[in-house]
């Protein structure tokens, strides 16, 4: 049996910010059970809902040195799904009504996490083999278990695993105060370890101290090794190319499953489809106030509203792509211009654009059961895990070529009778527009392709079930 302790900074259900939550949360109940035992460790923070907190166990609690403080804390536990979670409580860190704040006090906040994360190990009970650290917030762990832990017998042997969800985030501050703040000896900031353009940089401490380093696509984990997708760190990336992997994410296939799903309006599935997928559209129609024709090509972009997501290219042919046979449905938040934008197309095409600036996943559900395509043009994408939930809804994903939407969607190819979806290279407005107009006619003059295209994508496999085995053979390799 190998046992493994996944450490985050968020897990779904307990608190979610984005893919990562969806990762640390759903994959560990994927692995066979017979051979792997995985737990997963957060911080316990105070804006988790009531209903998760009032269950955690107490286990036990004590006090660290973080650098010059001293800290409490304290250890809890609860099973959800199967899966042993622990949290780390703090109340001084981990209070407040969302997880991230500033990032000066977040620096402080993740390096008290990693190091008390480290020293709960003992007391749980549980001896990791492999500890598989996520992102910048715990880019720490791998630093401090070689700089001192690893000299201690309990943690001899103990490998470690640094995934990366995103590089644009990597965790830099003053190079002073994060000495200040972690305690470690001057040696660690150097321009071969933690020191990066005269600042200290908790994620290429990570990718520099752990045994293997991953990402969420094969195609991202080959990108990000270019000045273009590299963020400063592809010199790095190169440098570590020997250990450096990609694993395209899951998502949780009784989650996100339309025949089951509670949130659309009408229950489908690949083989009903061509019947009742249609009557999630009108009724879509009909609540966002939409003119109500089943006919109607219907996109849908539910996504951060950010220059990352390609929405400058949205911007620059927006009244073409709202055309009178197309409707186009919008939802999510982010950069006040784009949320203007779409609320200032909403106001002028009424009756076929619905700027939807909230986020609520209900009604990301019903988007994805209802529209026809789903557009999403990224700059880079590491995986991206909106285009697995519109091809398990049989919506038809349109998107650019990068990271992980390269990885997932075939694009369409008529003449063979193959693809998923409609991808296109170039960062252009142009070449997008382009291909969406391409994808409409198909839609309309070639409706038999099209539900082929719908039946393929359908019958994909993105669940968790297939990323599971991939880290299963990451593990034993270690």
């Amino acid at each position: 049996m190998k046992n493994v302790l996944l450490i985050a900074s968020e897990a779904v259900p307990f608190i979610k910010t984005g893919g990562l939550a969806d990762v640390a949360g759903s994959l560990p109940k994927y692995f066979d059970k017979t051979k792997f035992d995985v737990r997963v460790m957060i911080p316990k923070y105070t804006c988790i809902p009531w209903e998760y907190r009032e269950k955690m166990v107490y286990k036990t609690h004590f006090y660290i040195d973080l650098a010059w403080r001293t800290q409490y804390v304290g250890v809890f536990e609860l099973e959800w799904n199967g899966v042993t979670f622990y949290f780390i409580d703090n109340e001084f860190y981990f209070g407040g009504n969302k997880p991230y704040s500033w990032i000066h006090e977040d620096i402080e906040k993740f390096a008290f996490f990693s190091k008390a994360a480290l020293s709960a190990i003992p007391v749980l009970g549980f001896r990791p083999d492999i500890i598989h650290c996520n992102d910048w917030q715990t880019g720490l762990i791998p630093v401090y278990l070689k700089e001192r832990f690893s000299q201690g017998e309990f943690y001899q042997g103990i490998k470690s695993i640094m995934t990366i969800h995103n590089l644009k985030f990597q965790g830099i501050w003053d190079l002073k105060k994060v000495k200040d703040i972690t305690g470690l000896p001057d040696e660690y900031f150097t321009s071969d370890k933690l020191e990066a353009y005269d600042d200290a940089n908790y994620l290429k401490g990570g990718i520099v101290y752990a045994d293997r380093v991953t990402t969420v696509s094969e195609t991202y984990a080959e990108e990000i090794k270019t000045p273009f997708y590299g963020e400063n760190l592809d010199g790095l990336m190169r440098a570590r190319s020997n250990v450096l992997s990609g694993i395209v994410n899951g998502i949780d296939y009784d989650e996100y499953n339309p025949e089951t799903d509670k949130r659309i309006y009408n229950n489908y599935n690949q083989v009903t489809f061509r019947k009742e997928k249609w009557k999630n559209k009108v009724a879509l129609q009909k609540e966002l106030g939409l003119t109500e024709d089943k006919g109607k090509f219907m996109i849908g972009l539910v996504s951060r509203l950010t220059d990352q997501k390609g929405l400058d290219l949205v911007a620059y042919v927006m009244d073409q792509l709202c055309a009178e046979d197309v409707q186009f449905v919008v939802l999510g938040t982010g950069e006040e211009r784009y949320e203007n934008m779409f609320r200032h197309y909403d106001w002028k095409y009424n009756d076929r654009v619905s700027a939807n600036i909230y986020y609520s996943e209900d009604m990301s559900h019903k988007v994805y059961a209802a529209c026809d395509a789903f557009l999403m043009p990224s700059l880079f994408e590491p995986c991206g895990l909106s285009q697995l939930m519109s091809l398990r809804y049989g919506t038809v994903p349109i998107v650019r070529e990068t990271g992980g939407l390269k990885d997932t969607v075939e694009p369409y190819n008529e003449y063979e009778g193959k693809g998923t979806g409609f991808s296109f290279a170039n960062y252009n407005a142009h070449e997008m527009l382009g291909i969406v107009n391409y994808a409409k006619d198909v839609y309309y003059n070639h409706k038999r392709e099209w539900n082929k295209i719908v039946d393929r994508g359908m019958k994909t496999d993105f669940s968790w079930n297939s990323s599971a085995r991939k880290y299963e053979e990451l593990y034993n390799s270690l």
